[in-house]
């Protein structure tokens, strides 16, 4: 199926950040007294805007996060984007490959809008972005899994749902995808697929995913 709208998640999708911003907030939360490995935060935050951090904190332990918790934990993780961040391998290419065949695109991220535009500028990536292609879950309130996110991206970029296909690497992701409406095609690099399931078509590498958009 051709489709009308392709739209990225963007940690683990289209920049490596989730294995270095996990590890961050995993020593983060285990600092503030709340232990978590770096395979709990995959599993437990992988894919979720910050607001689901501070739910899921309240409601295990009855404590609150700082109130400073998200500028400390972002000022942490982008010095470190600074100095180790890299496009995940492939996704240049499959961004390429759409511009050049005129298939509109965009970023659909659970991330601030500061921390997407920090991992463009980073990778190179920017030049495939400009303002009217980047969607954060700051613009509706809700992250992922609820599908608002999704929804609001195919508006503004004026596709039907049903014209749409989301790159996801989240069980959330996944999730949000279903309820909108939208097929949803897993990247399984990073994330098993069994986590994926509910996910159209499932693919490993990125550089496979311009010809499984044909």
């Amino acid at each position: 199926m051709r489709y009308d709208l392709v739209i990225f998640d963007n940690d683990g999708v289209l920049v490596d950040s989730e294995p270095i911003s996990n590890r961050l907030l995993a020593a983060y939360l285990t600092e503030l007294g709340h232990p978590t490995s770096y395979e709990e935060s995959i599993r437990d935050y992988m894919g979720s805007a910050m607001h689901r951090i501070h739910e899921l904190v309240l409601e295990r332990t009855g404590q609150r996060l700082p109130e400073d918790f998200d500028d400390v934990f972002h000022a942490r993780v982008f010095a470190a984007f600074e100095q180790d961040l890299v496009a995940v391998a492939g996704a240049s290419g499959v961004l390429e490959k759409l511009a050049a065949d005129g298939v509109p695109y965009c970023v659909a991220s659970s991330g601030s809008h500061e921390r997407i535009r920090v991992g463009h500028r980073t990778t190179g990536l920017d030049r495939w972005f400009d303002e009217k292609r980047i969607f954060s879950s700051q613009d509706v309130g809700r992250g992922k899994p609820a599908p608002d996110l999704f929804l609001y991206a195919a508006e503004r970029m004026g596709v039907a749902p049903e014209r749409c296909v989301v790159v996801e690497d989240s069980p959330l992701g996944v999730q949000a995808a279903v309820a909108a409406g939208m097929d949803v095609y897993g990247f399984t690099a990073m994330t098993p697929a069994d986590k994926l399931a509910g996910a159209t078509r499932l693919f490993s590498d990125m550089g496979e995913l311009a010809d499984l958009l044909v």
